[in-house]
């Protein structure tokens, strides 16, 4: 049977509906549902009451997952492939750093030197209202660019650190962050290894460009990440109790709202499967 799907948005996204991933899944099938991935940048799956290991096993059929030993304090201990972001509270009964993961328009893991292929997001628990998260389409984004505009960022490389807000915020962990993170530079415009398109890679959490200062880079930066998030690029995403979400880091990029309230949890366990290597480490950036 063809896999039946559901356009989410103009822009990119598609539900797969009438599938379990708990269930036994021919390589036909998933042969059928990385195609998707690859035509739609994101696929949308409901109802998925999985055990861990079975995000995990299903995640692995996309490939190689990342440990997430640049991120070891959020990893989950007894699975380092799961990511954890949450805002429930750390054993001292401060909020978890999850809470202000991803609020940045980003692409996951840009700050290190084998950036991720895809991300698979299960949501566990949801607020009642709020807790969306945008995604956007960089292919299109790159395409709908004067010709004048490509020729210009064509050859720039991006300073991606992967510095982020952090509630208990130590000169210990800070120094431990900038050790398992110096700063790469990454293509500007990446060139997806299978589709062959060209994609925007750019985001809030790039500095500057290599060879530039931030005041010189910051309008192109700005132009840039306001052209890719207009809405005929993007989609915004109301998660429901055991969605899981998998997107293609290649060509799109996210950002997550934190527009709920704090007394709800909010609870998400991603696993992130690594991708081609890419960047080069640089020094910090300078004013």
């Amino acid at each position: 049977m063809p896999l039946k799907l559901r356009p989410l948005s103009y822009a990119l996204g598609a539900e797969v509906c009438d599938i379990s991933i708990a269930r036994p899944m021919s390589e036909s099938v998933f042969g059928d549902i990385y195609h998707a991935f690859l035509d739609y940048g994101i696929l949308l799956l409901r109802d998925q009451d999985v055990t861990r290991e079975q995000h995990i096993e299903f995640s692995r059929r996309f490939g190689e997952l990342d440990r997430h030993d640049s991120l070891p304090r959020d990893r989950n201990p007894q699975y380092p492939e799961l990511l954890m972001v949450t805002n429930e509270p750390k054993p001292n009964g401060k909020p978890g750093d999850g809470k202000y993961t991803g609020h940045l328009w980003h692409s996951d893991m840009s700050f290190t030197l084998r950036p991720s292929l895809g991300s698979l997001l299960r949501s566990v628990k949801v607020p009642p209202v709020g807790g969306d998260t945008m995604f956007a389409n960089m292919t299109k984004a790159y395409d709908d660019l004067s010709e004048g505009m490509k020729k210009l960022i064509e050859p720039l490389h991006g300073i991606h650190l992967g510095k982020r807000k952090i509630v208990d915020l130590t000169a210990e962990r800070a120094a431990e962050s900038a050790r398992l993170n110096p700063p790469i530079a990454q293509p500007i415009v990446r060139v997806h290894p299978e589709t062959g398109h060209k994609a925007l890679y750019i985001g809030e959490k790039v500095e500057c460009f290599a060879g530039l200062t931030r005041a010189e880079s910051k309008p192109i930066i700005d132009f840039l990440c306001r052209h890719a998030t207009q809405p005929k690029y993007t989609y915004r995403h109301q998660w429901r109790a055991n969605d899981i979400v998998i997107w293609d880091n290649r060509c799109t990029m996210h950002a997550a709202l934190g527009d709920y309230d704090d007394d709800f949890p909010r609870h998400m366990e991603r696993t992130t499967v690594l991708g081609t290597p890419s960047g080069h480490i640089v020094e910090a950036p300078q004013d």
